[in-house]
């Protein structure tokens, strides 16, 4: 955690969607930060671009400002010339002017209808935002949102995994046992769907490892599948008919037939029941 409570992994997800922004949009400037826990302000702790320190750190409160406007409102926010702009209260004017910003774009960070944070993309002249930035901007905050939400969804799934009956003396009453290990297979699913689509690539194989962790150790010499083959199986294990995996992992269905088609191969297996059923006693699936 960081000096003010926030996850750093979180704030380095933050950091990364603001470089991609303005690598997609040439904007010079680009900042942003997460909502303090317990408390209605966003913290801008991650800068790139800027000049001075005149922003860092800064508590931008719901209500105030461009970026505390994008915070009350829920939805991105733009003005042209920021001191001049009478669509916005101006208790910031003079950290920005510091900076030299003019034009400025907000954009809210809303997980389960939550805003979480801010992302700033900024210009030192007074010109209009076009709509292809106004889009760029949105697409990070976009993936920000995905990546908090899978990052709260790993952590639910090692709660589950920590918590799950390992038998013996230990063991809780069965229908509560096998009521977690349905949730395990539950986020197992929705994780190997989700992580496919998120950009950053060390968060990308943080989701994979998490997911790694459910299912038992593998035997020397065992099956091997392909990543998609195992997202395939994990949708078909929480239920998903093939049209419903299709939707979930962003592919075709006859994609999804394919790649289930080459797990049962592998498997040995000659039903999609079957195939599950093997690639849980191979370790493949929690």
């Amino acid at each position: 955690m960081g000096a003010d409570g926030a996850d750093t992994s979180d704030t380095a997800v933050i950091r990364g969607a603001l470089l991609r922004l303005r690598r997609t949009t040439g904007l010079p400037v680009a900042f942003g930060g997460l909502v303090e826990a317990g408390r209605p302000r966003v913290r801008i702790t991650e800068l790139t671009g800027t000049r001075t320190p005149a922003l860092s750190a800064l508590a931008v409160t719901s209500g105030n400002g461009l970026g505390g406007k994008a915070v009350a409102l829920g939805r991105p926010c733009a003005v042209a010339d920021y001191s001049a702009s009478r669509q916005i209260s101006h208790e910031y004017d003079a950290p920005v002017a510091v900076e030299g910003l003019r034009s400025v774009l907000a954009v809210p960070v809303v997980v389960r209808r939550r805003v979480r944070g801010v992302l700033y993309g900024a210009l030192r002249t007074a010109q209009p935002l076009g709509d292809r930035m106004l889009h760029a901007a949105v697409e990070a905050a976009r993936d920000v949102e995905q990546a908090l939400v899978a990052r709260e969804e790993a952590r639910g799934l090692l709660d589950a995994a920590r918590a799950e009956p390992r038998g013996g003396a230990e063991a809780a009453d069965p229908a509560e046992a096998g009521a977690v290990r349905e949730r395990m297979r539950e986020a197992h699913a929705a994780l190997r769907a989700l992580a496919p689509r998120i950009a950053d690539p060390g968060l990308r194989a943080e989701l994979l490892d998490a997911c790694g962790l459910l299912a038992p150790v593998r035997a020397p010499g065992g099956v091997r599948l392909a990543p998609r083959e195992v997202d395939v199986l994990a949708c078909v294990a929480a239920g998903s008919t093939n049209a419903a995996a299709a939707e979930r992992l962003g592919l075709r269905p006859e994609t999804v037939k394919s790649y289930l088609r080459s797990a049962m191969r592998k498997l040995g297996a000659r039903t999609r029941g079957e195939a599950v059923v093997a690639a849980r006693r191979a370790g493949v699936l929690p």
